[in-house]
């Protein structure tokens, strides 16, 4: 996993998510929602966070989810 976050851009925990009732999940990059899952979608996305080691597996498993974080192209407000 080291070979992964070369920039260590994780060690931030820039994301973040929150699950509502209906187990809809809203996952944020920087305060800022970037994407929203819903049914079985939601499901294996809250299995693989609770089945995550630690914290920056959980942001490497975010990451993933949302897509196209990886080109180090990001802007910074």
């Amino acid at each position: 996993m080291d070979n992964i976050d070369k920039r260590n851009r994780l060690d931030d925990s820039p994301f973040h998510f929150r699950v509502l009732k209906d187990k809809t999940v809203f996952i944020e990059y920087e305060g800022k929602q970037v994407k929203t899952l819903k049914g079985r979608e939601a499901d294996k996305f809250l299995k693989k966070m609770k089945d995550a080691r630690d914290e920056k597996e959980m942001q490497l498993i975010m990451a993933k989810v949302t897509g196209n974080f990886k080109r180090g192209n990001e802007r910074k407000n």
